[in-house]
């Protein structure tokens, strides 16, 4: 099969121009969980040239009722190491370096500085540390972001929506990177997240994450696809590529 045949219903909405820009784009995925390998399965079926996969973990079975990479046959594979084999079998002409590396504040700048410049990054992790540093990177190097919030506890994917984190509303996570980015200067940043009110869970015996973050085999997915759509309209051209996050004067 040749790219031109491997594209062809690519072509029909995007143009030959659109798809060329999506063939000379970069695009980070960071974390590969439910979000992550659903958006970069995404990505690579749309024309990316380029992708930028960096992950932690290995896979679990529970990752399998919701994770595009997850089956019976890769439990305990390295999950960057299996996305990378699955997007060459999408599409072989996709560059791709994919990492098993842990993001902190301390080691982020020099990781993410030694990959390949991204044209966008898709941030899937689920540590708020972790975002907030990845949301400076970008502000600081000029690198469009779109940041994905909690899908634990939810339904309904009717309920996701791209907004200002400052104007999010019934989620979690999003509730606590309001106030972390109003305390580190950070003053817009785009997330999908969704507004349905969480499933109440009884979580008083417990605090393993295992135990009270329940996740549907559909919102993950659904999550990932909507941020991988997102990305690719606006590298094809379709849609004007916003500005980075905005980083203003911290309280502390």
């Amino acid at each position: 099969m040749t790219q031109s045949e491997r594209f062809s219903r690519l072509r029909l909405v995007l143009g030959a121009s659109g798809l060329e820009a999506l063939g000379d784009s970069t695009v980070m995925v960071l974390g590969l969980g439910g979000v992550g390998s659903s958006s970069a399965e995404a990505l690579a079926r749309g024309g990316v040239g380029s992708l930028v996969l960096l992950d932690r973990d290995v896979i679990e079975e529970s990752n399998i009722n919701r994770q595009a990479l997850a089956f019976v046959s890769t439990v305990g594979r390295v999950k960057a190491d299996v996305m990378r084999e699955m997007v060459a079998q999408i599409n072989p002409d996709c560059t791709t370096v994919a990492q098993q590396v842990f993001l902190n504040p301390q080691n982020l700048t020099a990781t993410l500085d030694a990959c390949p410049r991204p044209d966008y990054v898709i941030d899937c992790i689920d540590t708020i540390t972790q975002k907030l540093a990845i949301a400076r990177w970008c502000a600081e190097r000029g690198v469009p972001l779109v940041s994905s919030m909690g899908a634990a506890n939810k339904l309904d994917p009717t309920t996701l929506e791209f907004a200002d984190v400052h104007r999010t509303r019934n989620c979690p996570v999003s509730r606590v990177m309001r106030k972390e980015c109003r305390r580190r200067g950070i003053e817009s940043l785009e997330v999908l997240f969704s507004n349905e009110v969480p499933v109440p869970l009884d979580r008083a015996t417990s605090r393993v994450k295992s135990e009270t973050l329940g996740s549907m085999s559909y919102m993950p997915p659904v999550m990932g696809q909507m941020l991988a759509g997102l990305v690719i309209r606006r590298l094809a051209g379709l849609e004007p590529v916003p500005a980075p996050p905005l980083l203003g004067v911290p309280l502390d």
